[in-house]
């Protein structure tokens, strides 16, 4: 469930919102004349935001490599393959 405040609390209740932030790992979210403004977060979850979205890049960047390379064997046929040398 999303946590949502006024944006009145980030200048009254800055050490409310801190707390939550770190507590809850959830980013919160502000609004303004009730309408959403701003979302305030803890360093470690937008390091950990950060540190996911450049994995899903580089999985992006791969998977479009991996699709260029037309020399591709099933899996089925790799354990075959591997299996003969193995045994031989």
């Amino acid at each position: 469930m999303p946590i949502i405040r006024p944006i009145s609390d980030i200048r009254n209740k800055f050490n409310l919102i801190s707390e939550v932030c770190h507590r809850e790992q959830e980013p919160v979210f502000l609004t303004k004349n009730g309408q959403g403004d701003l979302v305030v977060m803890s360093i470690e979850l937008y390091e950990k935001q950060q540190t996911l979205i450049d994995l899903y890049q580089k999985l992006g960047e791969a998977e479009d490599e991996s699709n260029k390379d037309s020399s591709k064997i099933s899996h089925k046929d790799l354990m075959l393959k591997l299996r003969k040398k193995i045994n031989a």
